[in-house]
């Protein structure tokens, strides 16, 4: 079949597009000029086919493509008969077949902290890029598993030009055998949950039958509905599921999604009507399109009620106009924040991250400058909501249990809306006064729909470090990898500032106990020195007391040794009494008194040698008497003391 006017051509440029993958129009055009523009010969000498089925199917499939387009012949191109092919479809000899170069696919294989880039031809089997691995991962291929097929788990064998793969995709590698030598707590976790065998109790609704199904953790739930279709006949499109948490999607696996170990209750049915086959938790999320199982045919959108522009989350209806999730030039970031907290809930729920109400500053402060142990890393979520992925990330990853939790538990997540740009300027004004130009460089660099991003930011001694740059066209399993992967990095850093923190610490707590005992012996040298000045202050007093005592007892004895009237002598005409007085120390006191001499006369002169009647007491030895108890004013005579005695001293008690 001939076609002349420009719609026509690009309609044949669009098919042999679709059949071959050929991206060059250019080349699409000369390929279809040397083959008369007959669009099966051209695709069949692209690809060839044994027995024709490759054929078959393109007239099967684009017959109503080729019949809406008006017939008309070159002028200068004549037209040939294919009998190989419909009555539309010339065919041209076989040496006009045009050789082309093979289709080079590139895959992104995530495997622990390492990302390996692997480029291979489209024409090679999943085997030769497990062989690549093995060289680059020192990972045995027998004890590796290859994830993140849309198709599900797929051998060695498969030829990966029959998956009809885009150019660019993402894989990851799991070991389930091999220990990790320098895991989190969360890797061995997950680990383990991969390895474990989840009871599922599917009842179907319908047939009002239960089915008890065992599965290993690291089959994903695609996988388990694919095979549940073969039990209950409902192609997967056509099911409709209870019992699945709100955050699972597809792609997760059972370890990851949330479901209850070791046994789980499902419910399935088929959708009463086609237009269910959409999302009912979000009024205007985007529509997850889920790959249905191999043989499938591919179903157009409108079987299901949907628009491309709903497909693709471009909906204009004003029932999917939203408020903004931060309103431009606002003054203060704390209201900023808020504004898009309670937006972000409005659109997506109560269950999200716990997005950080403050300056981008306080949040660094927070997350970096604590104790070591209290530390924390720092997620920046940057939103744009003129990115198609938006509602799929913030609903489907942002939002998934797991997510949420683990960036709880181990991220201070700090938000900001990019859609604006004056709200853009001024993110990228604050990203160079804290973190430098080459971040802000850094977001500059990416489009518009490659948002959402999520910058993970580690803090350092000298510098803040951007760990990760994660995009919007992300699973939820790589972004927990992702996480995973920053948060191992940060615990070896943590440990070492922790022990470096500890030696800080030991070091100026010797210090202290240093400084404190050095002071407690300052205060003791003080309080002694005070004691012993004390003291000696008192010893001072004291003396001088006892020295003013000694002063007046000699001041008073010898006021009494003046007074005593002289001795008399041994010859005279009066009464003489000659005592003798025997004193504590052995000593003898001898003196005459005349007989009329009173007592006091007698204690006085005892008190005048140091020994005052107050404190001593004078006794007779036979009969014993106490002297000093009579009355001072009595003489010798009467005393009984004439015309001689010997008395003691003696001290009062």
């Amino acid at each position: 079949m001939f076609v002349c006017n420009e719609l026509a051509c690009r309609r044949y440029v669009f098919l042999a597009d679709a059949c071959t993958g050929i991206d060059d129009i250019a080349e699409a055009i000369t390929l279809l000029e040397l083959n008369n523009w007959d669009l099966v010969a051209a695709i069949n000498g692209v690809i060839p086919q044994e027995n024709g089925i490759l054929q078959r199917r393109v007239n099967q499939v684009f017959t109503v493509q080729i019949l809406s387009v008006a017939p008309a012949a070159p002028p200068a191109a004549p037209a040939v008969a294919s009998s190989s092919s419909s009555a539309f479809c010339p065919a041209l000899p076989s040496r006009h077949i045009v050789e082309r170069q093979p289709r080079m696919l590139n895959f992104r294989v995530e495997y622990r902290q390492r990302t390996v880039e692997v480029v291979i031809e489209e024409g090679s089997v999943v085997g030769e890029i497990k062989q690549i691995l093995e060289t680059e991962l020192q990972v045995p291929v027998s004890k590796m598993q290859l994830k993140g097929w849309k198709s599900g788990d797929l051998s060695d064998s498969i030829v990966l030009q029959s998956l009809h793969l885009p150019k660019n995709n993402s894989l990851y590698v799991l070991t389930p055998e091999i220990t990790p030598t320098a895991s989190t707590s969360q890797n061995s976790v997950l680990q383990e949950s991969l390895n474990q065998n989840f009871l599922l109790v599917i009842s179907h609704r319908e047939a009002q039958r239960d089915y008890n199904l065992n599965f290993p953790g690291s089959r994903t739930i695609q996988e388990v509905k694919r095979n549940v279709s073969d039990l209950i006949n409902i192609p997967v499109r056509h099911q409709q599921w209870e019992g699945w948490p709100a955050s699972a999607s597809d792609s997760m696996t059972l370890a990851a999604s949330g479901i209850s170990y070791p046994c789980h209750h499902l419910g399935v049915c088929r959708r009463s009507s086609p237009a269910n086959t959409r999302e009912p938790t979000e009024e205007c999320a985007d529509v997850h399109m889920v790959s249905d199982s191999e043989g499938d045919d591919f179903e157009d959108a409108s079987e299901f009620g949907v628009e491309e522009s709903e497909m693709f989350g471009m909906g204009t209806s004003t029932g999917c106009r939203k408020a903004p999730l931060m309103p431009e030039n606002t003054e203060n970031e704390v209201d900023a924040l808020l504004h898009f907290t309670a937006e972000f809930t409005t659109r997506y729920g109560e269950c999200h991250p716990v997005f950080f109400i403050g300056t981008l500053e306080a949040a660094s402060q927070e997350a970096f400058y604590g104790k070591a142990r209290d530390r924390k890393l720092l997620a920046i979520y940057l939103h744009n909501d003129e990115s198609v992925l938006g509602n799929v990330f913030c609903s489907q990853m942002m939002c998934a249990d797991s997510i949420v939790s683990y960036l709880s538990q181990n991220f201070i997540t700090w938000a900001w809306d990019v859609t604006k740009e004056a709200n853009k300027a001024r993110l990228l004004t604050m990203c160079t006064r804290h973190f430098g130009s080459v971040v802000a460089q850094t977001i500059r660099t990416y489009k518009t729909d490659q948002f959402p991003l999520l910058l993970i930011v580690m803090g350092k001694r000298t510098s803040n470090e951007v760990l990760n740059v994660i995009q919007g066209n992300t699973t939820v399993d790589e972004l927990m990898m992702r996480l995973m992967g920053a948060m191992e990095i940060f615990t070896a850093q943590q440990q070492e500032d922790i022990k470096d923190e500890d030696e800080r610490e030991a070091r100026e707590m010797v210090k202290r106990e240093q400084d404190e005992a050095y002071q407690l012996s300052l205060e003791a040298d003080r309080k002694k020195r005070e004691a012993q000045e004390r003291e000696q202050a008192e010893q001072l007093r004291l003396q001088q007391i006892q020295k003013e005592a000694d002063d007046e007892k000699e001041a008073i004895r010898l006021s009494l040794e003046h007074a005593l009237p002289p001795e008399p002598a041994e010859e005279g005409g009066e009464p003489i009494s000659k005592l003798r007085i025997r004193t504590p120390s052995g000593e003898f006191l001898v003196r005459r008194f005349l007989g009329s001499t009173k007592l006091q006369v007698l204690f006085d002169f005892v008190a005048s040698k140091g020994y005052p009647w107050e404190d001593f007491k004078l006794l007779t030895t036979f009969p014993r008497r106490n002297i000093t108890q009579l009355d001072p004013a009595s003489s010798l005579l009467e005393a009984k003391l004439f015309p001689q005695e010997t008395l003691f001293l003696e001290a009062k008690e």
